[in-house]
């Protein structure tokens, strides 16, 4: 049995832990309901209560709820989405989780350098914590919605970590940074752009890009490809992308034919 977006009840904001915004695991493309039921309880465990469901193969399902073992409440609480933008889209830190080396170079940090991050963003904004599919993780374009990359070090002897796991020793970083009484960074002064805030910018620049006709010339197709990576490791505030979006907006006044409208 698979749940749609639209027959999921809608669920009341939550209220916010120790003076905090809300840190959401989600779970792209998950196979196996047990696991999910497994992440919930790794989550309670740790005071996480935010799950989200990217397409999941059986959910619900009886056997997450058996592994849940008394995280009922987060599974019954889990929000279900068609896409990984859907997830992220209130969400200004987006740390995605690997076990590979990537092609492209990333930023990447280890689960205790992540989780100080998180203890800071989460005092202004909303954080998102990207756990791929069992067997093949999250997928490079999956990544491109991501400011940074977290990795768990294993012995190389076996480095395979179950996704309950993986979530487990990520909650617990993140509850040791943020834990009553845990000393915290000074917050921002501006919070950074959401996910959905750098959508829109991307979208403008790309329109941007074509009206002066700036393009891809090695035909590859990866231009805004390396552009999401340089600016998601920028990490922009909303004033910056604010500042950014009135740049292009300039731009396209000087280049846009009579009558047209500029992009919003």
């Amino acid at each position: 049995m698979r749940q749609e977006t639209g027959r999921i009840p809608a669920c009341a904001p939550l209220t916010p832990i120790h003076g905090f915004m809300s840190t959401r695991i989600v779970l792209v493309d998950t196979q196996h309901p047990g696991n999910i039921g497994a992440s919930a309880r790794a989550m309670k465990n740790m005071g996480l209560r935010e799950l989200y469901l990217v397409r999941p193969k059986c959910f619900p399902d009886p056997d997450a709820f058996a592994r849940a073992s008394g995280a009922d409440d987060i599974l019954e609480r889990a929000r279900i989405c068609h896409t990984l933008d859907e997830a992220i889209a209130e969400c200004g830190l987006v740390v995605g989780t690997s076990a590979r080396q990537r092609h492209l170079p990333w930023q990447i940090v280890e689960p205790r350098e992540c989780a100080a991050r998180i203890a800071q963003e989460i005092q202004t904004g909303h954080v998102a914590i990207v756990f791929g599919s069992e067997r093949y993780g999250l997928t490079n374009e999956e990544l491109t919605r991501c400011n940074m990359l977290v990795t768990i070090p294993t012995s190389a002897e076996y480095s395979s970590l179950n996704l309950a796991m993986a979530v487990q020793v990520i909650a617990y970083e993140i509850w040791l940074a943020t834990r009553p009484g845990a000393p915290q960074p000074p917050p921002r002064d501006v919070p950074l752009a959401t996910a959905e805030e750098m959508t829109r910018f991307y979208a403008h620049l790309e329109e941007v890009l074509e009206l002066i006709e700036f393009r891809d010339r090695t035909g590859r197709g990866h231009l805004m490809t390396r552009i999401r990576r340089l600016f998601n490791r920028a990490n922009l505030d909303q004033n910056e992308v604010n500042i950014l979006r009135g740049i292009l907006t300039a731009v396209q006044a000087r280049r846009r034919p009579a009558g047209k409208p500029v992009a919003r």
